[in-house]
């Protein structure tokens, strides 16, 4: 039987809010053993200057009055730093310095790793007092980066180690901007989520404009995204014929059909509406051939041809808009189904969710941890259900929609109502024996 549509969906957004939940799980566990306000805990606090804080340093003996404009500053320069970027990477893209952009990304996956991972390292060594010596120290954090680097940006890597270094980037950049004062932290949340909402949905918005480029030339996206696709297989006909295995660029195991070059089909599917929702062929970061899933069903009588099932990886999602339904309709009528595009193209299939996303939700529910575990599990709640009701609304907007806006919204709100309300009245209640 045919599964049904909410299924599909669940399949989906598991798919999406596991990666995520893990993230964020990690950023809590890292702030929570190496936070200053944590009582087992000796790191002194040392306030940083970063690019989030260029204009206003928080002190704690600043008034609130201080804090709110300085912080407030912060965040509007940061914004506008990160949209002149934006700004000049489209630019960047429009004439072709793919190249560029490529090399430029896979340094900055690099620096990531190798200096603020491996400023987390020694701080984890030193916290828990882990004996290992320099050498073993230095050839662990090399051999880290360096195959951190080549699984996201290299083909013929398994799916689930890329996905499994893009959360690690995520935990990294996370932690880091978790140091950043209280009051610039929410701020800057606040102020990324609106920049968010106007950069995908406003006209001349400097993602909607990388979006649209992207999908004219049928290219990947210029950035670091996290590929979450479920894979949904099934095959018709009792006897195959002759099946030729291979490995695609995920690490996954597929069965080409031998076949003359009449009976070969090209295929070409939709891609995740989150990013978008335009024809993609081409990977940014592999320059690998297509491969496809084709099953040759030989059960029939030998007058007649062979029925070929292709059956390929498509977001539920996507299944479930109708994407693509006009040329499945023109492929049936030669007897050839098709479900999506080819592995070719694997990283294009599914749902995409920017790195960017994973790190300030990340950020939300560490600064949360520096309070108490409370606010921790209704942040995760508020992140979790505003990330859900933003993957839905995909099905019924049909077009890219950023996810910092509804998630960011709801955690903050939550955090406050928590912190300010139900904490006092749940430990009121609790040291009063009134509940327990």
């Amino acid at each position: 039987m045919e599964s049904s549509i909410l299924e599909s969906i669940g399949v989906e957004i598991i798919g999406v809010m596991s990666p995520v939940s893990i993230c964020m799980f990690l950023v809590v566990l890292l702030v929570y053993s190496l936070s200053p306000s944590n009582p087992f805990s000796s790191s002194p606090s040392v306030p940083i200057r970063t690019a989030a804080n260029l204009v206003y340093l928080e002190s704690p003996s600043d008034s609130a009055t201080q804090k709110l404009e300085g912080s407030l500053l912060n965040a509007l320069v940061f914004v506008i730093l990160i949209a002149v970027v934006t700004f000049l990477l489209v630019v960047l893209y429009y004439y072709n310095f793919t190249n560029f952009l490529k090399n430029y990304m896979r340094f900055s996956a690099f620096f990531v790793l190798a200096t603020m991972g491996g400023s987390i390292f020694l701080s984890i060594i030193q916290h828990f007092s882990i004996p290992v010596d320099s050498i073993t120290c230095f050839l662990l954090l090399f051999n880290f980066t360096v195959i951190g680097v080549l699984s996201v940006f290299s083909g013929g890597i398994p799916i689930v180690l890329r996905q499994a270094y893009m959360v690690s980037l995520g935990i990294i950049v996370a932690t880091w901007f978790t140091k950043l004062p209280e009051w610039t932290t929410w701020a800057l949340l606040v102020a990324l989520a609106v920049y968010d909402l106007v950069a995908v949905l406003a006209p001349g918005g400097p993602l909607k404009l990388l979006v649209e480029l992207a999908s004219s030339r049928d290219d990947e996206l210029p950035a670091l995204v996290y590929e979450a696709r479920p894979i949904a297989l099934r095959s018709r006909g009792s006897n195959l014929g002759l099946l030729v295995g291979g490995v695609s660029d995920s690490g996954s195991v597929e069965l080409q059909a031998v076949n003359n070059s009449e009976n070969r089909t090209t295929n070409e599917g939709e891609s995740s509406p989150l990013v978008s929702h335009s024809r993609e062929r081409h990977s940014f970061s592999s320059d690998s051939s297509e491969h496809s899933t084709v099953v040759v069903c030989s059960d029939r009588v030998q007058n007649r041809e062979p029925e070929i099932v292709v059956d390929e990886e498509m977001s539920p999602l996507v299944e479930m808009m109708g994407l693509g339904n006009e040329r499945e309709q023109q492929m049936r009528r030669d007897n050839v189904e098709v479900r999506g595009s080819g592995s070719g193209s694997d990283s294009d299939r599914g749902i995409k969710l920017g790195l960017g996303d994973f790190v300030f939700y990340s950020v939300l529910v560490g600064r949360a941890a520096m309070y108490d575990l409370m606010t921790v599990y209704a942040c995760y709640l508020a992140i979790i259900s505003g990330l859900g009701c933003t993957l839905i609304l995909l099905s019924v907007c049909h077009r890219a929609l950023p996810a910092l806006p509804i998630s960011i919204a709801l955690g903050v709100v939550f955090y406050f109502l928590t912190r300010l309300l139900m904490e006092p009245f749940v430990v009121g209640t609790a040291t009063n024996l009134m509940m327990f």
